[in-house]
Order: C-alpha cells, then structure tokens, then sequence
C-alpha cells in the first residue's frame, strides 16, 4: 500500500506545471475543466505583449508617415528654396524706475498698446517737489544778491572816483607847494582803500551769480528728475507684462512694465553647414505661422552667424560637419509691422523659408500682406 502511494506521489511531481484540473462533478454531470493559475498568468503576458507589439508598430508607421510627408512637402519646393522651422520673437523692452520711490499711479494694463513717449506710470515726487521748491527759492535769493551787490559795487564805484579826484589834486597842490606831503599821502591811502572796495563789491557781485547760476541749474536737475518720475515708452509697442503694483516702493531700476516693440519682429532659425553657406544678408524670406498657413509673410535675413551653434571637434568628418547648425534671423519688415500692429504676436510657431539659389517664389509663398 505505501509503494503505491510513493509510485503516485512521483507521477504527480513528472508532470507538467501547467495543467488542466478537472473539478469533480456532480452525478450526471460531465467534468469542467479548470485551468490552473499559471497557466492563465502566461496567457495574459501572451496577450500583453501582442498589445506592446502592436502599438510598437503603429508608432513606427506614424513615424515613417511623417517623414515621408516631410519629405514629400519638402520636395515640393524648388531648388534654392531653404527651410527651417522656428518661433515669432520680439524685442523686449524693460520700463524700470530711475530712482527709488513708490509707484503712484499705473496708467496702463497688460495688452495694451502704446505709442512711443507715452506716459504710462508716475511715481511719487512729493519730496522732489519739495526740493524744487526749495531750489527755487534759492534762485529768489540770488537774485536779490545780486542787485544788493551791483548797487554796492556801484557805491564803490562813487568813492573810488571821488578817491581819485581827490588824490590828483593834492598832487597838484603839492607840486605848486600850496599842500603838504602828508595831506597827499592821506588822499593816496584814500584812494587804495576805495580801489579795494571797489575790487570786493566786483568779487561779490560775481560771487552772487555764480550762485544763481548753481541754484538754477539745481532747479533744472530737479525738474528733469521729477519729469523722469514719469515713466514712458521709448517706442511703440504693446504691455507684455506689469509687474509692480500701486503702492509698491521700488529701488532705482526696479521694474514696472515689460514691453515689446512691434516695430521688431523676427525669427530665429537653424540651418545645417551646406544650407547656412548659402544665406546671405538681405535675402528675400517668407514666415509661414501656424495660426495663418495661407498668408504668407514676407520678411529679410538680417543677421547669419559666424560660429555654428555646436563646438566643432579638431577633426570632423563629413556627418558631423553636416550636425553643426547655423542660426539665421529673419525679420519681418517694420512698415508692414506697423501696419498690422494688432496682429503682431510673439511666440507663434511656424516656419521660415529663404530664397538661397531660386529668383522666385512658389505660388503658395507668394506674400498676401501689404503696408
């Protein structure tokens, strides 16, 4: 009995581990089969790894379909037709304080467009104000000074004169012997002293407007500051951003608007060794945005850099002279800016295309703005 029980212990542990179980029926019922855990698991990673497998390959045909319309749109341009892809910028310009102060008023509001000179915050100038009255005061002073020392020096100019009489005609007296030597030498003192007088009175007087001349110009500087208290816009343009707030006391450069200038819009693109060669300054360009794929906008190369963007080794064979890439910028003309200021944007994506070789444009880059 036990070698039976042994001999049925070793078939059980021979055969597979994955079988099916019967579970026991009911009289009159047929058997179920019942499939054991492991073999379920297995058939779930199966089916797991069609679905990895399946997705694999419909990526990999996106991917092949996307170069080949790349290429295909590719092809459909003419030769000396160059193309990259890039995203509208503009020049931004920083609206920062001259001098520490508090911000007394915010005039504008993000997206709104400006003109050049446009007053579009104060700060407060109490204290300036305060200043300027103060220098004009001294102004007021000066003046006053100046006349009380013209009148002096006038006085002075009586008594030199009066001096001068005097001593000469003692002089004479003295040479006909009807005056003493001593009574002329009195007259000569008199007449030094009043040429000394004279000389102050001239020195205060030019004393007096240097004074005014400084107080004026200390009136000039204060009402230039409070003037520059008054931020404005060098150009035109629209508020990108308003970062202080009313109340908010700001040190000297502290930010309170950021601009752009609409007047200076581009694209930045990169183009490969052999593509980049054949850019010159000037060059006629099309920017094709995304937002309008039908209206082309003409544009120039303006500036071609003269270092790739990619530190070259010291031997470089032909596949990675072909990696290096230039950055070429194409900007959009100002008068055309101007003309459709509300429409300028920055940051929209699109692509750049540049007559390298060809005369002309395909139909669909031909230009559908006008000034």
């Amino acid at each position: 009995m036990n070698d039976k029980i042994a001999t049925a212990a070793k078939k059980n542990a021979a055969e597979p581990a994955f079988q099916t179980l019967v579970e026991p029926a009911s009289v009159g019922v047929l058997p179920v089969p019942v499939e054991s855990p492991r073999r379920w698991l297995a058939v779930r990673d199966r089916r797991h790894s069609a679905a990895v497998i399946a997705a694999v390959t419909i990526a990999a045909a996106s991917i092949g379909g996307g170069f080949y319309w790349w290429q295909h749109i590719r092809n459909q341009l003419p030769v000396g037709i160059v193309w990259s892809n890039g995203r509208i910028e503009a020049d931004e310009i920083d609206i920062d304080t001259k001098f520490a102060g508090r911000v007394a008023e915010l005039l504008v509001s993000e997206g709104d467009t400006v003109r050049a000179a446009q007053v579009v915050a104060r700060m407060d100038v109490r204290d300036l104000e305060a200043t300027l009255k103060r220098g004009e005061a001294q102004v007021e002073q000066a003046k006053k000074a100046i006349e009380e020392g013209r009148a002096a020096l006038e006085q002075q100019r009586t008594q030199l004169a009066l001096a001068k009489v005097q001593w000469e005609r003692t002089n004479s007296l003295v040479e006909r012997g009807n005056a003493t030597r001593e009574l002329l030498d009195q007259r000569r003192q008199q007449f030094d002293g009043a040429v000394a007088g004279f000389d102050a009175a001239s020195a205060r007087v030019a004393q007096a407007e240097q004074a005014l001349t400084a107080a004026e110009h200390a009136v000039e500087i204060t009402k230039i500051n409070i003037a520059d208290n008054s931020l404005i816009t060098p150009r035109d343009g629209r508020i990108q951003y308003r970062i202080a707030q009313i109340g908010e006391v700001l040190p000297a450069g502290g930010k309170v608007f950021t601009m752009i200038d609409i007047a200076s819009v581009y694209m930045d693109i990169f183009l490969p060794t052999l593509d980049a060669g054949r850019m010159k300054v000037g060059a006629d360009a099309r920017i094709v945005l995304d937002a309008y794929p039908d209206k082309p906008v003409p544009a120039k190369v303006s500036f071609i850099a003269v270092q790739s963007q990619f530190t070259p080794k010291t031997v470089e064979t032909r596949t990675e002279r072909d990696r290096l890439m230039f950055r070429i910028r194409v900007r959009i003309d100002p008068g055309l800016l101007r003309a459709h200021a509300d429409a300028v944007r920055s940051g929209l994506p699109g692509v750049a295309y540049v007559l390298a070789d060809a005369k002309t444009w395909p139909a669909r880059l031909q230009s559908t703005f006008d000034k």
